[in-house]
């Protein structure tokens, strides 16, 4: 399997908060957020990624899990999960976890891998975020 690795910077294209009565400061929070890639590897090189996340907080801190979607400008798709932890700290807003493809179109048709991501809340709009993992593609298993 290659290994490849990247980042983006995202902002938030729209975001809800709810806050549950059950605990003080529980919050459940849905967030759409995209952004530019970059890669190592030039099948991701500038892809344009969206995800949706869920993020259940006591205090800013908890858990996060969501779906994503990479597009590219000749219209290919690739898109997975992810799920990881959510801390805060004073000012300080990270993220972290794991990812998975779930499939593609074109050459991303049947694709598997999976990998890990870091980052971090810049400001309550925007997410700068590096990931690394392996994957393949039908084509080259065959």
């Amino acid at each position: 399997m290659p290994t490849f690795a990247g980042s983006f910077s995202g902002r938030a294209n729209w975001q809800t908060t709810v806050s549950l009565k059950d605990v003080p400061h529980h919050e459940m929070n849905v967030a759409e957020i995209a952004g530019p890639q970059r890669s190592t590897d030039p099948a991701w090189n500038d892809a344009r990624i969206t995800y949706w996340g869920v993020a259940d907080l006591n205090a800013g801190t908890g858990t996060q899990r969501g779906y994503w979607v990479n597009e590219r400008a000749n219209g290919e798709r690739d898109w997975g999960t992810f799920e990881g932890r959510i801390t805060t700290a004073g000012q300080n807003v990270t993220l972290e976890g794991t990812w998975a493809f779930a499939g593609g179109t074109g050459r991303f048709s049947g694709i598997t891998g999976k990998g890990t991501y870091k980052g971090r809340m810049t400001s309550p709009m925007d997410v700068e975020m590096s990931w690394e993992g392996a994957y393949q593609l039908v084509v080259a298993a065959a």
